[in-house]
């Protein structure tokens, strides 16, 4: 009887233990969901700030010639990766938050965002070409001026047959306005997308049909880049309809970002690194001769989405301990201004001192604009973004500024292109052709633009 009671009690005791233990790995798995959970509306991103770094950086050393980055043109891709997913997100939490999304102001946020620095910094471009070159040059980049005023810089390049590495060409102080116009186009029509596919199809949730939608418009572009890069090259590099995939390839991650919380947390380091070995990779193996976008941009593209992806799943693993690094965040706020810049004082710089910039003389400029993009960072965009006078105004007080900003812009390229000699094919471009040759032109872009 005695010995039957001891062992009932120890029974009884191993199944209050094994409760226990239960009861603390449930407390554990509900602790660690809501930790990573907590991920989700993370107001500040820094494995994104760090991205936004590397970005620039790879376009910017590219650019001053700096040896073992021919690849360095894929911080686009990164960019437009980066600003899919951000403006998705913020897109998402807007319509699934008051189940509305305001057009009005989606549109004000991105004037006050996009259009201060962009406006002063091709102001600056097309009177400095006016001022240091002249003639049918100082012409023709008023004309780029024009296009880039409204975002239509890549058609203006697909339109002259620009071959962004044909360095017998010299490429336009402009031409790197080419990827703000890209973005621009998709953003055109975006937010609207959004609200149509909100409207229909409510018997399944709004995620799973936009998941849908974004599947097939990258199965789609990726398919028709491929073709057209083979096609024609030059004129895929700079279409809307090669690029959209990347951006859409962003926005898929922001709308699977449930999806993605619940995956193992070990694989927030195992995605994230691998992400910027695949980076780094295309950064240093592809170069000026490669088909560029088509099945090339997969290896910068997939590398972002995999960084994005572990930064997802949950903070502080991986890649993120290396983006945080604080230089990489400091680059990485400045990257917009930085990348306006950057390609202008190269150009203008090479004219000025009539001829080929050296790798040391491209990275003294590149601190120039370094210097400038502070000063724009400080003055400039960061006080129109945050501009408590206009967020405490209507959204149409924002777009009438963006609005106003791009008529600026406009009249001033127009003015110039009145008074100044009517460039001709044939043109030598004033002897500008050899100064302008900044190290094989990869693709510079920018803007993973929020």
């Amino acid at each position: 009887m005695m010995v039957n009671r001891i062992s009932g009690l120890v029974n009884v005791g191993q199944v209050d233990g094994r409760q226990r233990r239960r009861r603390l790995q449930t407390r554990q798995i509900v602790r660690t969901v809501v930790d990573r959970s907590s991920a989700v509306p993370r107001t500040f991103r820094p494995d994104i700030e760090g991205l936004r770094a590397i970005a620039v950086l790879l376009v910017v050393l590219n650019h001053a010639g700096v040896p073992g980055l021919h690849g360095g043109y894929v911080g686009v891709d990164v960019f437009f990766v980066v600003s899919g997913f951000l403006i998705t997100g913020l897109l998402l939490k807007e319509a699934e938050g008051s189940r509305r999304i305001s057009l009005m102001g989606f549109y004000a946020r991105r004037a006050r965002r996009i259009l201060p620095a962009a406006t002063l910094v091709l102001v600056a471009t097309v009177v400095a070409s006016f001022a240091l070159i002249g003639g049918t040059t100082a012409a023709r980049t008023a004309e780029d001026g024009q296009w880039a005023a409204l975002f239509a810089s890549n058609f203006r390049s697909i339109e002259q047959g620009t071959d962004y590495w044909a360095g017998d060409l010299p490429p336009s102080p402009l031409q790197h306005y080419w990827s703000l116009a890209i973005e621009e186009q998709f953003y055109l029509f975006w937010p609207a997308s959004i609200i149509a596919v909100a409207a229909i199809g409510r018997r399944f949730p709004l995620r799973t049909r936009l998941a849908i939608l974004l599947a097939v418009t990258i199965a789609a572009s990726l398919a028709w880049s491929v073709y057209a890069t083979t096609e024609n090259a030059s004129a895929a590099y700079f279409s809307p309809l090669t690029r959209i995939w990347e951006l859409a390839a962003g926005a898929i991650l922001a709308v699977l970002t449930p999806a993605i919380m619940r995956l193992p947390a070990f694989l927030a380091a195992v995605t994230g690194m691998a992400g910027l070995i695949a980076i780094a990779a295309a950064a240093v193996t592809l170069d000026e001769y490669t088909r560029f976008p088509g099945s090339a941009a997969l290896l910068p593209v997939g590398g972002t989405v995999l960084v994005i992806i572990g930064g997802t799943i949950t903070a502080n693993r991986g890649a993120e301990l290396l983006l945080r690094w604080r230089p990489l965040q400091w680059v990485g706020k400045l990257s917009y201004s930085l990348y306006l810049w950057h390609w202008p004082v190269l150009i203008l710089a090479a004219a000025a001192l009539g001829t080929e910039l050296g790798m040391a003389t491209k990275l003294a400029f590149a601190a120039v604009a370094l210097a400038l993009s502070i000063l724009t960072y400080k003055y400039v965009e960061s006080p129109a973004r945050n501009s408590s006078w206009l967020k405490a105004r209507r959204p149409s007080v924002s777009v009438a500024f963006g609005v106003a900003l791009v008529a600026l812009s406009l009249v001033l390229a127009s003015i110039l292109v009145s008074i100044l000699p009517k460039p001709s094919p044939t043109d030598e471009l004033d002897g500008f052709a050899a100064a302008q040759r900044v190290e094989a032109p990869s693709p510079s872009s920018y803007r993973g633009l929020v």
